[in-house]
């Protein structure tokens, strides 16, 4: 799995938000590479991220977090109960 979202330096931007809730809704689960560098800042991206689009972070490894949010209307990844 690759990553499909990918946060520049300007951060949480109107059009990554959007591009962002867009490829959620269709994938459910998916792959964010943040920038290299400060890791308070990228922690900071992806808790900001996963709390402005009610998704749950999964994983992070290094600079890429695998990211996941229900999708109720046309559910893809069916979770045990």
């Amino acid at each position: 799995m690759k990553p499909v979202i990918m946060v520049g330096p300007k951060g949480l931007s109107e059009s990554l938000l959007e591009e962002f809730d867009s490829t959620i809704r269709h994938h459910e689960l998916i792959k964010v590479r943040g920038q290299r560098g400060d890791r308070g800042i990228r922690d900071e991206i992806i808790s900001g991220l996963c709390s402005k689009s009610a998704a749950s972070l999964i994983a992070k490894i290094g600079n890429v977090a695998l990211i996941y949010r229900r999708n109720d209307k046309d559910t893809k990844i069916r979770l045990p109960a």
